[in-house]
């Protein structure tokens, strides 16, 4: 047995959708294990139940059948509000649609995370400063979204992701949204951020240079892990 912490477990994982009288199968029998600092991509054609299996993941969503381990607590026996609790303790978000607050800047986008755990405002703004310098932005502090590339929003997605060292970070289709410049500059920050902080990456994509680069690829067929 592994002697790595398993920062994810998954066991006969399903998922069942209900619509008046029908319901659709999404996914059926997922087991796996993600230790801790590993990169995973999740990979498969549209419709094979990515997004769902990270939600479930993540627990945005909740299973049908089956159970999620997240750092050795089971989010079934969880409700909402736990599962909102652990999620801030122990993970960070990249999605494709960057998800920023328009009405603050750059640096007040990445602070939040922190803002919302109690952490000192001080050393918050500090910490949001180097992660912005990191990903190349300390000269768009004060920018709001409106006034920033697509390329440098998620580069400012990432560095609020990395700011409270998540041991775990959940990315949806990260590059989908850019273009093949900014797409590599924020694969090569995804990793590089990944290596200093030691966290597990968890990515759902479509593009295989991407997915290369983890060190374990997930592959969905209709529901199914292949």
């Amino acid at each position: 047995m592994s002697s790595l912490l398993k920062t994810i477990s998954v066991a006969k994982l399903g998922k069942t959708v209900f619509a008046n009288d029908d319901s659709l199968s999404i996914l059926h029998d997922i087991s796996f294990d993600i230790e801790s600092g590993e990169s995973v991509a999740i990979i498969g054609a549209s419709g094979s139940g990515k997004s769902t299996l990270l939600s479930l993941l993540a627990g945005l969503d909740t299973p049908t059948e089956g159970e999620v381990c997240l750092m050795g607590q089971s989010l079934n026996i969880l409700d909402e509000d736990g599962r909102a609790k652990l999620r801030s303790l122990h993970t960070g978000f990249v999605f494709q649609s960057f998800q920023l607050l328009p009405h603050l800047n750059a640096l007040e986008n990445v602070m939040l995370p922190a803002e919302i755990l109690g952490l000192d405002l001080a050393s918050t703004r500090i910490q949001a400063q180097y992660w912005l310098d990191k990903v190349g932005l300390s000269h768009r502090l004060q920018h709001f979204p409106k006034t920033l590339s697509g390329g440098e929003q998620q580069r400012v997605a990432l560095a609020r992701a990395f700011i409270s060292k998540p041991a775990i970070l959940f990315a949806d289709e990260p590059t989908g949204s850019l273009d093949e410049a900014s797409g590599s500059r924020v694969i090569e920050l995804l990793f590089e951020l990944n290596r200093e902080c030691n966290s597990t990456l968890v990515l759902v994509t479509h593009d295989p240079a991407l997915a290369a680069q983890c060190s374990r690829q997930f592959q969905l067929q209709a529901g199914r892990l292949v």
